[in-house]
């Protein structure tokens, strides 16, 4: 007994508390869940355009535009459906970040004062499932730019027999580049949240270099843009709107997962106005001018092949066949090199770091966000996402369902802080599984949330089995194609709505950002008394 009591103790992660700290606290506190100490509150304005500067530069952004084309539209009409879909994703993006901004507190935390204590924990595991499996993919499209990288080195890498069986999915060669990735991410996952913005401003430099070095590349073979910038569009009509609608609906689908856990990142800033305005603009701007370096590059591509190469890896392997000088081979070597490092950012960015909040939250007492980051990352290992990725239809369709599940939760947390309690927070409740307190509710859960999740599933549901091949009316198709907005809208009127026929305690009348537990200061004065915070946080809190 007293060895399982050895073990357990090193298994668990330090904490500032006390030994004598109630073992329940243990299971909803810990370091990475408390508030954002005042030391590590330094991403400014700079940061976060740097943070959407490094995080829209990867291989999937790259490529987005390439499925609207196909749809029938010109390339215009593809790149303004991409400007309309991040542009109007964007306030929502400051909106769900506002409670971190503010209160300096993460998406696990912000999320328990709509859906309780307890309730948040099937919000948190949704999320932190997704992220592991994000980070397996993002890995396998890493894994693709190491095997041009060592190709522009080595040739011959390209000619590495396979020795792995059919079932596997794989071979040789993309496994062992593939690992070789994920080998090299893993010391990125270390450093704090609060440091790492030094690594996006150098990957924002060094990948957006590489970028217009790649385009201008192109333009030159080609000797000029290519033909897809003169193509015009082939549909029209109100066929050209769905389409450009769906559209913007994928851009919003690749940019959900960032919204939701928007807090985790917006905790770390130096004042609450840092994340407003340099996201209103850097992130559509940021999203738009890479999709526009996809297009021309592609374009050149087909005046070069014959045919247009979307993906910016398969391109640059075909840019090493046939004997290349090694002026190309250098080219080469340096843009994958870059893409490597972009793909990096972005599990960083979209993956790790939000993995590593979620399963925080799920298990403090043994796992912090650096612990947490290092698990999405086997996760993304032993899952065997190049099965997933091989698979792009059924991966598409899984991804248009999880963007249903969080626009659901979405419109209950942003419900929550900005119309049922209007800025008013009780953050010392939000650590405490008391009776009484404003986040019990109903032993831990709040049934309104979950009445207005479920809502906001639903009227997205006969939309989804459509998606998957099922013939439903057309009605139904187009709300989906508006799953975001549809979901989002929904969970929100139904989550006000019982809110104002049952009240929760806090339910503020005038819009104030304020901590009424006074949180902050009660930490500043228990430190002053070298008591512990998790201590102070039992005390009693004040109620309004």
């Amino acid at each position: 007994m007293d060895f399982a009591r050895k073990v357990v103790k090193v298994l668990e992660v330090p904490h500032t508390h006390e030994e004598g700290t109630p073992s329940g606290l243990q299971f909803v506190s810990s370091d990475d869940l408390l508030p954002v100490p005042l030391e590590e509150r330094t991403w400014t304005a700079f940061s976060y355009v740097a943070f959407w500067g490094s995080t829209s530069i990867n291989v999937s952004t790259w490529m987005i535009t390439s499925s609207m084309i196909v749809l029938g539209m010109s390339w215009w009409q593809a790149w303004l459906a991409i400007w309309i879909g991040y542009g109007v994703l964007t306030p929502f993006v400051v909106l769900m970040g506002r409670p971190g901004a503010v209160f300096h507190i993460t998406f696990p935390v912000v999320n328990r004062a709509s859906f309780g204590i307890f309730g948040s924990l099937w919000c948190v595991f949704n999320r932190a499932t997704m992220a592991c499996i994000w980070y397996g993919v993002q890995t396998s499209i890493g894994g693709s730019c190491v095997l041009v990288m060592l190709r522009a080195i080595w040739p011959s890498v390209n000619n590495i027999p396979n020795s792995l069986p059919l079932s596997s999915g794989t071979n040789t060669r993309d496994f062992m580049c593939f690992f070789i990735f994920w080998v090299i991410s893993l010391p990125f996952i270390w450093p704090p949240v609060h440091t790492i913005r030094h690594f996006f401003t150098f990957k924002t430099i060094i990948t957006l270099i590489a970028c217009l070095i790649f385009m201008i590349w192109c333009i030159a073979k080609a000797k000029g843009v290519g033909p897809i910038v003169k193509q015009p569009a082939t549909i029209h009509g109100s066929e050209l709107a769905w389409a450009m609608v769906s559209s913007a609906s994928v851009c919003i689908s690749n940019l959900i997962t960032l919204t939701t856990n928007a807090p985790d990142f917006g905790s770390r800033a130096t004042t609450p106005s840092a994340p407003v305005v340099s996201q209103l603009w850097s992130i559509p701007f940021s999203y738009g001018f890479i999709c526009l370096l996809g297009v021309i590059v592609s374009s050149s591509s087909q005046t070069i092949y014959g045919e247009a190469i979307w993906s910016p890896v398969d391109l640059l392997g075909k840019f090493l066949d046939d004997n290349p000088s090694p002026a190309t081979r250098f080219g080469v070597w340096f843009i994958a090199f870059s893409f490597i490092i972009a793909q990096i950012g972005t599990n960083i960015s979209a993956n790790s770091v939000s993995a590593g909040c979620d399963l925080t939250a799920l298990f403090p007492r043994f796992i912090n966000i650096r612990r947490g980051g290092y698990i999405s990352a086997i996760v993304g290992l032993v899952m065997c996402p190049w099965n997933l990725v091989s698979s792009s239809s059924r991966f598409a369709s899984y991804m248009s369902a999880y963007s249903v599940f969080l626009s659901a939760i979405a419109g209950v947390m942003a419900t929550e802080y900005w119309l049922v309690r209007k800025g008013h927070y009780n953050v010392a409740d939000l650590y405490v599984t008391r009776k009484g307190s404003w986040y019990w509710y109903n032993y831990g859960f709040n049934p309104r949330a979950y009445a207005a999740y479920v809502a906001g599933i639903a009227i997205n549901v006969v939309g989804f089995a459509g998606d998957t091949g099922t013939p439903v009316p057309a009605a139904a198709t187009h709300i989906f194609d508006l799953s975001f907005f549809a979901g989002f809208g929904t969970s929100s009127i139904v989550y006000y709505i019982l809110n104002r026929l049952y009240p929760v305690p806090g339910a503020a009348d005038i819009f104030e950002e304020i901590d009424v537990s006074g949180y902050e200061e009660r930490m500043t004065s228990c430190d002053e008394d070298t008591s512990s915070k998790d201590d102070c946080t039992e005390k009693e809190s004040p109620t309004v």
